[in-house]
């Protein structure tokens, strides 16, 4: 499995100012309430320590071509924090999947898994959200549940990864689920939408969805034990 937080694109960043904090509300809203869940943040006993998770949204014009569909994201090593304000979001201008390069302009270095953003917002110009979490509970239900899968032999941030996305919006519903798995990327899960709260509901209906089953399970267990 890969190591979390490596940033593995070519970058060209350039330092500037703090982003305008009124178009951060709802995504910090949603960043907030997810790390609350522990689906972003940082533990010394995962992930060799690194923090993970990270939060975007469009923030250009719906009809730009791919590769500038420019997008605010969480900057890279901010999961450990439980608030973020507008220093902690960086905006990508540019992106090239085949050239394995990102651009980006803000007041920190973009998240690692800024290309893999950038390939989701790619595939649809109707999607204006990404969250990409880590959690195990879904990754390791996702054959279970029917959700697609990136081939476990790709690493996310490459090119390679690019070509996996573009596979499962071909050959998946992924477009109706709004979610998927990184198969290479322990725990790794990217949900999308044409908002954050849509983007969100992906990922919370999904979570409930286990956990109903978790709970159905328990009482079937405990039923056939009291049979004993």
């Amino acid at each position: 499995m890969e190591a979390e937080g490596v940033i593995k694109f070519e970058l060209y960043y350039e330092e500037t100012g703090p982003l305008a904090l009124d178009e951060l509300i709802e995504l910090n809203q949603w960043r907030s309430r997810i790390w609350k869940l522990r689906l972003i943040g940082q533990d010394p006993g995962r992930y060799e320590g690194y923090g993970y998770g990270n939060v975007s949204q469009r923030s250009g014009a719906s009809d730009a071509a791919r590769g500038e569909r420019t997008f605010v994201i969480s900057g890279t090593q901010t999961g450990a924090l439980p608030e973020l304000d507008n220093r902690h979001y960086t905006k990508v201008e540019h992106y090239d999947p085949g050239a394995n390069r990102v651009e980006a302009k803000g007041p920190i270095r973009p998240s690692s898994e800024s290309l893999t953003h950038g390939i989701v917002y790619d595939q649809d110009p109707a999607i204006r959200a990404v969250l990409h979490v880590h959690s195990p509970d879904i990754w390791q239900a996702a054959g279970r549940l029917g959700i697609p899968v990136t081939n476990d032999a790709v690493a996310y941030g490459t090119p390679a990864m690019a070509a996996e996305v573009l596979r499962l919006f071909r050959d998946t519903h992924i477009r109706q689920q709004r979610i998927f798995a990184m198969g290479g990327h322990k725990d790794g899960i990217v949900a999308f939408g044409e908002s954050v709260a849509e983007a969100g509901d992906a990922l919370m209906t999904t979570l409930a969805l286990i956990q109903s089953q978790q709970q159905q399970q328990a009482t079937v267990t405990a039923r056939d034990l009291r049979g004993q």
